[in-house]
């Protein structure tokens, strides 16, 4: 991964917007003589604060880089997702940027844009199917992987660690979380796993519910890891509603500001990898005016997502965060 290609996206927005005439070359509606791009927002859902977050920062970067942007929401509908993206085709945007939440892919929407030789880049969720100009988002093994190695690190007794699942079944992103902690966990045998056989619906709500019937079952967890922050501070509640905060540790991932003030008091909440949902829709917005500039882009952009514990969440507080 190219940290400077990263820094770069960020100057590309600028070099765009002295290119606008360009937008008739890559398919898109702008002419000669418009001031700036319009960016087309096709969200699957802005359900829970990791999506609307994403939503806000490509509308503000957007904002800073003088380009307009037109914002869809499907409400989680696959269907819907395929119309809203139809009708921006239809008021001329110059580029999409996708942010897929869940859905796995979405086939008609991609061959759409193509048809329509409108660029795409794809934030967070990469589909599993289908061409797109660009993608940008975490390496979420990776992230659990670092999860993982942190339990060890400070339960070296070992223990029984309760795994909450966002869902669907076939969720990737949530899967790749969840098999980088096992790879790590599994070859310790200090270590047991015990899954939650409901799924959280990466929410609070779903994560205090799947956790409440975790530990009717296994009241002996020493840890519990989450698919995102969301579920882990649902769950958070429901152990200290049963008085083990002491007993039980909690990891996660994203980096909501809500997961990070709990591990900077510090409280039993004590790790998540960062999976910035502005800093990844701010790249996005600046790929997409990338592209439309003739810049020559990553198919694939990786962005680093650093472990963040007691010793640096305050610091990711003062950056601010979705």
């Amino acid at each position: 991964m190219h940290i400077t290609r990263i820094s770069a996206l960020i100057v590309a927005g600028t070099v765009a917007l002295g290119l606008s005439a360009c937008a008739s070359d890559s398919g898109g509606g702008s002419s000669a003589g418009d001031d700036s791009y319009t960016i087309g927002i096709a969200n699957f859902t802005l359900d829970g604060p990791y999506f609307s977050g994403m939503d806000k920062a490509i509308k503000d970067e957007a904002e800073k880089q003088g380009a307009e942007t037109i914002s869809t929401d499907a409400d989680g509908d696959a269907a819907k997702l395929a119309s809203n993206v139809e009708d921006l085709i239809s008021k001329n945007v110059d580029a999409v940027v996708i942010s897929g939440g869940p859905l796995e892919s979405a086939p008609a929407v991609l061959n759409s844009l193509s048809a329509a030789s409108i660029p795409v880049v794809l934030v967070d969720r990469k589909f599993a199917t289908g061409e797109y100009t660009s993608w940008i988002g975490p390496d979420n093994e990776q992230i659990g992987v670092q999860n993982g190695e942190y339990l060890e690190s400070i339960l070296p007794d070992g223990g029984k660690v309760g795994i909450i699942k966002g869902g669907p079944a076939d969720n990737s992103i949530g899967l790749a979380r969840t098999n980088g902690l096992k790879s790590v966990l599994s070859e310790n045998a200090a270590f047991s796993i015990v899954e939650a056989p409901d799924f959280g619906g990466w929410g609070s709500d779903g994560g205090l519910s799947v956790m409440e019937s975790l530990l009717a079952t296994d009241p002996d967890l020493a840890a519990v890891f989450c698919e995102n922050d969301a579920m882990c501070l649902g769950a958070q509640r429901a152990i200290e509603n049963a008085g083990l905060s002491d007993q039980i540790v909690i990891a996660a991932v994203d980096g909501q500001l809500e997961a990070l003030e709990a591990i900077a008091k510090p409280s039993n909440y004590v790790v998540t990898g960062l999976n910035s949902a502005d800093e990844i829709g701010r790249l996005g917005l600046n790929r997409a005016l990338e592209i439309l500039a003739g810049e020559d882009v990553e198919k694939d952009t990786v962005v680093p997502s650093p472990q963040i514990t007691k010793d640096n969440a305050q610091e990711f507080i003062d950056k601010g965060t979705f």
